[in-house]
């Protein structure tokens, strides 16, 4: 009797990218998939700075990778972490057990990147995944509740001033969603304390916020930060943070308790890769085909592949379109090679770049398009960037929350997610 022979392929990673292949190969005949993640849900990143401002519940962003694959014959989901690759005999050893591949694509993203200032990565707050988004919530609302009964003045403003580090979009998002907090909302749950002497501060290295955007689109999104009552310093190098105080590189100091880190990501990078394949930024090599170069059968996607072409000479920028994009391509490449088609009808990838958008607040945004070129701001902006981001969001239950969490924050000026839970030690 003849027995169907798969194609194994062990997906790393449930991000945009890995989500996207395991979904494009779901129920196909000849292939076998594997998608390993060390979280059981896909997070949806652009939003995590609405959990973390208390506008959106961690529930909303986040979908169950298991269901998505209910109706599934093929897909199977292993909820580890995986230790290292081991190219040569095809296999990827996880904490929990040994998964052996005919295909591995690596789709593990990104995460915070503190450029080696160990001081920074140990106080500073990343929000690269939900916990880290719920951790940053739990600490702006510590530190206001602390900030009611602290007598001395330094450590009191060091509770009420936020310092964010980095102007690219997470930087402008979280700045502008802490603004309307600092406007709409604290003033009313925090009536005894002088939110005039609270301090947001935007930080950016370079000489303009969201550097990759349009020149109208940077200079827009400052004008919106300050109007908010964000404090913009461009050209402003954090060189040290020790919990307490900020010390940029031209010697200026900042008080604060709170810096939260949106400066920069690196690439995760499993152990068992060359390091001569690794690019700037944590990035692995790939070809136009995003295989990694010189390795068979191991692919690289999304935010952890690096892809030289002529348009983008650097590689390209990471953001979700990409990752799915390469997801797509992937997809219809293994298709063919599992029928075994000539070498030629292999497609190379080629990204299309359908534009970028950044919110600042309450009816402010800005867009930018590249075909035709195309700059908007302002409401229409906004309308733009919430219909995108609600089809982006998994499942209809999700956009559902999503929704009528925004029309309820627009309607009342206000978030009714402020809960701080933690353990508390029982009294003997």
């Amino acid at each position: 009797m003849h027995q169907e022979v798969f194609m194994k392929v062990v997906i790393a990673g449930g991000g945009f990218g890995g989500m996207r292949l395991a979904k494009k190969l779901n129920n196909r005949a000849g292939f076998e998939v594997v998608l390993v993640d060390r979280f059981n849900y896909h997070q949806f990143q652009p939003l995590f700075y609405q959990v973390a401002t208390g506008g959106l519940d961690a529930s909303n962003i986040s979908f169950p990778l298991r269901k998505v694959f209910h109706r599934s014959k093929n897909v199977r989901i292993r909820l580890a972490e995986i230790m290292r690759i081991n190219t040569d005999e095809k296999i990827v050893v996880t904490d929990q057990e040994e998964i052996s591949y005919d295909v591995l694509v690596l789709a593990m993203g990104a995460g915070t990147n503190f450029f080696g200032q160990d001081s920074i990565a140990t106080h500073a707050f990343p929000m690269k995944s939900t916990v880290e988004a719920l951790q940053l919530r739990y600490q702006l609302l510590q530190n206001f509740e602390q900030a009611l009964t602290e007598k001395d003045p330094l450590a009191k403003q060091r509770l009420l001033n936020i310092a964010v580090v980095g102007g690219g979009p997470t930087g402008v998002e979280i700045s502008g969603a802490l603004a309307e907090m600092k406007k709409y909302v604290l003033p009313n749950d925090y009536p005894e304390l002088d939110f005039n002497q609270m301090h947001i501060y935007l930080l950016e290295g370079g000489t303009k916020l969201l550097g990759a955007m349009s020149g109208k689109s940077s200079e827009q999104s400052a004008r919106y930060l300050t109007k908010l009552g964000v404090e913009v310093m461009t050209g402003a190098l954090v060189k040290n943070y020790d919990g307490n105080t900020i010390t940029l590189g031209d010697e200026n100091r900042i008080e604060t308790s709170t810096v939260i880190w949106a400066a920069g990501i690196k690439g995760n990078i499993p152990a068992g890769i060359n390091e001569s394949l690794i690019a700037r930024g944590n990035r692995i090599k790939t070809d136009r085909h995003c295989q990694v170069i010189g390795v068979k059968d191991v692919y690289a996607i999304g935010d952890l592949g690096y892809m030289e072409t002529p348009k983008y000479p650097k590689g390209h920028p990471q953001v979700a379109p990409l990752a799915i994009q390469q997801a797509d391509m992937l997809a219809g490449n293994l298709r063919l090679i599992e029928r075994k088609a000539p070498p030629e009808s292999i497609v190379e990838f080629e990204y299309r770049d359908k534009g970028s958008m950044a919110t600042v607040g309450r009816n402010l945004a800005v867009v930018d398009m590249p075909k035709p070129k195309l700059h908007f701001g302002g409401f229409f902006a906004w309308m733009i960037w919430m219909g995108l981001h609600l089809m982006l969001i998994l499942g209809v239950k999700n956009r559902f929350f999503v929704f009528c969490n925004w029309l309820y924050n627009y309607i009342t000026y206000d978030q009714n997610l402020r809960l701080i839970f933690r353990e508390f030690k029982k009294v003997q």
